[in-house]
């Protein structure tokens, strides 16, 4: 009895020092974890911009651009710092419309869709609007952002200068109450308790973004936006690109190394916004599909946002 007592033990020991080896080995070649570094873009993510205090910088008109019925626009520059809270600064250029009369009229900043640099001049892409804002009582506001128009270039980091567009909308709303000394030689001033956004395309996502990082009440107009997360939002484009997006998939995943996408992505953050928002999209859009308006209003509804649509 004793002896096949003892046996029965010797092969559970046996068994158990076994199953033991077995599942050392299976631990030593599981994977290791994937740990995201503090990388150098972290400052541009949505909750450290919501943190970071952007100062104003003088808006300064440099010349009579256009004249019509109803407006005229100007050329103006203002500072951007090369980084968030950061010197030095850059210079942005834009276009700024006024209504043709004298008045204190409510502020309209107006934010394009990508347009190839080689084909851009300042008022690309805002002008039409930017005139019909000024023909019904608003000053309209629009930079050309950093590598446009008269703007310093930006940043030789292809995921950096996509997010210095951020920082310059945010500068461009800090700097907003420059124009009341700016507008003191002429006759239409600045009301900056009423400020409202505009934005097109890509300059739609610049308006969440900028409405997910302040988490200010900025009635919104939004054109066809793009509203798919980041990076989707940007490899979407890459079709049409020589290389069909290679250079950037590159760049992204370089990025994405050591950064964790999401913490970029205003998407991530769409339950901050607080603006009234109306969404027009046409049917017929090739470059932003109808459904990406419709999936985006149905879950800022979802999450109880005022927000209007029309198609």
């Amino acid at each position: 009895m004793k002896r096949t007592f003892l046996i029965l033990i010797l092969g559970f020991v046996v068994a158990m020092g076994a199953g033991m080896w077995l599942f050392s080995r299976h631990l030593r070649t599981l994977p290791t974890p994937v740990l995201i570094k503090e990388g150098p873009l972290m400052p541009y993510t949505i909750e450290n911009l919501h943190e970071t205090t952007f100062e104003g910088s003088t808006i300064v008109i440099d010349k009579e651009l256009e004249k019509g019925p109803g407006f005229v626009s100007f050329s103006f520059h203002y500072q951007v710092p090369s980084k968030p809270e950061q010197k030095p600064t850059k210079k942005v250029s834009g276009m700024l419309t006024l209504p043709d009369k004298p008045g204190t009229y409510p502020i309209m900043v107006l934010f394009r869709g990508y347009v190839p640099v080689e084909n851009y001049r300042t008022g690309v892409g805002t002008r039409k609007a930017a005139q019909a804002y000024a023909k019904n009582g608003f000053i309209a506001i629009s930079p050309d952002f950093l590598g446009y128009g008269e703007s310093e270039p930006p940043s030789e980091n292809t995921i950096e200068a996509r997010m210095q567009t951020y920082t310059s909308a945010l500068t461009l709303l800090s700097s907003l109450s420059s124009l009341q000394e700016t507008l003191a030689p002429y006759k239409q001033k600045p009301d900056l308790v009423h400020i409202g956004l505009w934005g097109h395309s890509n300059g739609g996502q610049i308006a969440l973004t900028v409405l997910a990082v302040t988490q200010k009440a900025y009635p919104t107009v939004l054109w066809a936006p793009v509203t798919k997360p980041f990076p989707y939002s940007i490899l979407y484009y890459t079709d049409d690109s020589d290389d069909e997006g290679r250079a950037l998939r590159k760049v992204l995943a370089g990025f994405e190394q050591e950064h964790d996408a999401r913490l970029f992505s205003w998407s991530q953050y769409y339950t901050d916004i607080s603006a009234p928002i109306q969404l027009h999209q046409g049917t017929d859009d090739t470059a932003v599909p109808e459904k990406w308006s419709v999936d985006f209003v149905e879950r800022m509804k979802e999450a109880k946002k005022d927000i209007i649509y029309f198609s």
